[in-house]
């Protein structure tokens, strides 16, 4: 019993409360997943640079003369810590490099997601202390999602919340269970992909992220999906401008969305979405099962 949260603006005034609005959202839905939270968050790309969030067990140490060291191997970078966690803005085409220099400075460190627009930050603990420790309300953006995490099939470990990435500017959470996805994921390895965790909502990423890469949209792969994925599941999907939401055919995980002219929310229960602006003239319905919903900023431009 995991809850689930996203927001996706249509409106671009409200950009400046995306935080907040994701924020309260998550907190509302605690009683659902008291072990772990986290919230991804898509703000505006700066031209020519990317970001990859990492988090670290010893931050002060980890991060420390950190932007030194990869200044040294011709890595220039911009480092903003938060807590736990923090962002390197790097140059777009220095990601992979940037990443592998990583695993040799700081193998601590791990890389919660890295894409021209996405924070990741997630960490053990309630959705209250997780918002408050990275200051998630202050920020601004175009869309995002957000769990809360009760662990019925893996530990609960930072890398073991979601959201989990595991391609640029993909993020993906879930609620419900897997039942092929250690087959999914030996499949997936021999394709190239790598994993962190025994999580089974990793692996749902993986497969988003390779269908993805096979050219599909984020509609496309979703619809993929239902017909490769055995289990319970309802997943709210981030891409670069995407947003997306599916359930499995039985459909018993709980779901509501609302949408206006100038947002669409999901929660796991609609109390999650009471405080919205404008909700009470929102169009409200239960995704049906087997059914995608995505919405793309680029197509509606």
């Amino acid at each position: 019993m995991c809850g689930i949260v996203g927001l996706f603006l249509k409106d671009r005034s409200l950009e400046p409360q995306l935080g907040a609005l994701l924020s309260d959202m998550l907190v509302t839905m605690t009683d659902r997943g008291p072990d772990s939270a986290g919230i991804a968050i898509y703000g505006a790309p700066s031209r020519g640079k990317a970001k990859i969030t990492i988090q670290s067990a010893t931050p002060g140490a980890d991060f420390a003369r950190l932007e030194g060291a990869l200044a040294e191997l011709d890595l220039r970078v911009g480092l903003t810590v938060k807590s736990t966690h923090a962002v390197l803005e790097v140059e777009a085409d220095k990601v992979d490099e940037t990443r592998a220099a990583l695993a040799r400075l700081r193998p601590g460190v791990r890389i919660m997601g890295s894409g021209d627009s996405i924070e990741i930050y997630k960490e053990t603990g309630l959705p209250k202390d997780v918002v408050a420790r990275f200051d998630v309300r202050s920020m601004a953006g175009t869309h995002g999602i957000g769990h809360t995490r009760m662990a019925t099939e893996s530990a609960v470990t930072t890398l073991g919340a979601h959201p989990f990435s595991t391609g640029a500017d993909q993020c993906l959470v879930h609620n419900g269970s897997l039942s092929n996805h250690n087959n999914l994921r030996r499949e997936l390895v021999r394709e190239g992909m790598t994993f962190e965790t025994q999580n089974d909502t990793e692996v749902a990423a993986a497969y988003l992220s390779a269908k993805l890469a096979k050219g599909e949209d984020l509609g496309q792969a979703l619809t993929s999906a239902l017909d490769d994925l055995d289990g319970f599941f309802t997943f709210v999907v981030g891409t670069k401008s995407g947003f997306g939401v599916v359930r499995d055919p039985i459909a018993c995980k709980p779901a509501v969305m609302a949408e206006t002219d100038r947002y669409v929310a999901f929660g796991s229960e609609y109390r999650a979405l009471v405080s919205l602006p404008g909700i009470e003239d929102a169009r409200v319905w239960e995704p049906e099962p087997a059914t995608v919903y995505f919405w793309d900023h680029e197509k509606a431009a």
